[in-house]
C-alpha cells in the first residue's frame, strides 16, 4: 500500500494545518501571523519534528512517515479518529488496531487540557503510559520529556523497572506507605490486560514486571481485578517542601484514556506553594499547552 493509493499526504497536511486554531494548542494568536491556522514551525514544534521534515512531507519529498511520526502529527493537528485513520492510510500505514491500548488524544480532550494547563494535569493511556502533561505537572513532579516510553510508565516506575515514578528531587508519600496504591495499580493493569490481550507492548510490560519485580509478581499472583481510584497524597518537592494534594482520575469515554488532575483548596498554604512554583518557572495562568 502506498500513499498515492489514497490521496496526497502533503495537501492534506496543509489543509488540516490551516484549520487548527493556535489558541486551541496553547500558542499565541497575534496579528503578526500571516497565515490562518498553524505554521509549519508550529506543527514541527507540536509534533516533535524538524521544520525541514514537515516541509518535505508537505512538498511530497518525504512520503512514508513512521507510525510514531504519523501518530504525533495526528495529535498535533487535533485530528479525530476517522481523520487519524485516513492520515495513516495516506501515509502508507495501517491505522492503529482496536486490539491495542489507544494512545490518541481526541481534539476535545486536547482543547480542554490546554485551557487547564496552569494546573498539574496529565494524560495517561489505559496501561498508565504518560502521553502528555501540563507545564506545572513537569515543574511539580519532574520533566518527563527526556524519558523513554518505559520510563514514562507509572507501573514500571512504581515497581522499579523503569524510571522512578517522579522526577529527581521529588518524592510522593502515601498514608499507608503506598501499599494500597501498588495493589490498586496491579489490579487495574490486570483489568486492562483483559481488554487488550493482543497488545504486544502491554504483554511485554507485564512480562518485564513479573520477571524483574518480586513485589509485583506477588501482587499479580493474588488475581485481584479493579480500577485505580482517586486518592490524596503528599508530594515532597525539593523547592517548596511537602504539598498535600488531591489526585483525581477521570476516564475519557470512547478513548480509554486517563486524565489525572492534582488540585488543592483555593487560598490554602498548598495553593500558595503551587503558585510559587508556577511563578518561579514563568508559567502564566491560563497559558501554555500540554507537552508530549
Amino acid at each position: 500500500m502506498t500513499s498515492r493509493e489514497h490521496g496526497d499526504l502533503g495537501s492534506l497536511l496543509k489543509m488540516w494545518r490551516a484549520t487548527v486554531s493556535p489558541i486551541d494548542v496553547g500558542l499565541p494568536s497575534g496579528s503578526s501571523r500571516k497565515t490562518p491556522g498553524l505554521r509549519r514551525e508550529d506543527l514541527a514544534q507540536l509534533a516533535g519534528l524538524s521544520v525541514d521534515y514537515v516541509i518535505r512531507l508537505e512538498q511530497g519529498r518525504a512520503r512514508n512517515p513512521s507510525d510514531q511520526v504519523a501518530a504525533s502529527i495526528a495529535r498535533a493537528l487535533q485530528l479525530g479518529d476517522a481523520e487519524r485513520d485516513h492520515l495513516f492510510r495516506v501515509a502508507g500505514l495501517l491505522p492503529p488496531s482496536p486490539e491495542v491500548v489507544p494512545t490518541h488524544i481526541p481534539p476535545g480532550v486536547q482543547r480542554l487540557l490546554t485551557r487547564l494547563s496552569e494546573s498539574p494535569i496529565a494524560v495517561f493511556s489505559a496501561s498508565w503510559d504518560l502521553l502528555a502533561w501540563s507545564p506545572l505537572w513537569a515543574i511539580l513532579l519532574g520533566d518527563p520529556s527526556g524519558r523513554t516510553p518505559l520510563e514514562r510508565n507509572v507501573v514500571a516506575g512504581t515497581f522499579g523497572i523503569g524510571h522512578p515514578a517522579y522526577g529527581e528531587g521529588t518524592r510522593v508519600r502515601h498514608d499507608d506507605g503506598g501499599d494500597h496504591f501498588k495493589r490498586s495499580l496491579v489490579s487495574d493493569l490486570r483489568l486492562v490486560q483483559g481488554r487488550y490481550p493482543q497488545d504486544p507492548r502491554l504483554r511485554s510490560l507485564v512480562d518485564d514486571l513479573l520477571a524483574q519485580s518480586p513485589e509485583f509478581a506477588d501482587l499479580w499472583a493474588v488475581g485481584c481485578v479493579g480500577e485505580h481510584q482517586s486518592e490524596r497524597k503528599t508530594v515532597l518537592n525539593s523547592v517548596v517542601g511537602d504539598i498535600e494534594i488531591d489526585c483525581d482520575v477521570f476516564t475519557v469515554a470512547g478513548a480509554d484514556l486517563r486524565i489525572v488532575a492534582y488540585t488543592v483548596p483555593a487560598g490554602s498554604p498548598e495553593a500558595e506553594k503551587l503558585e510559587f512554583l508556577r511563578a518561579s518557572a514563568g508559567v502564566a495562568a491560563g497559558a501554555g499547552s500540554l507537552s508530549a
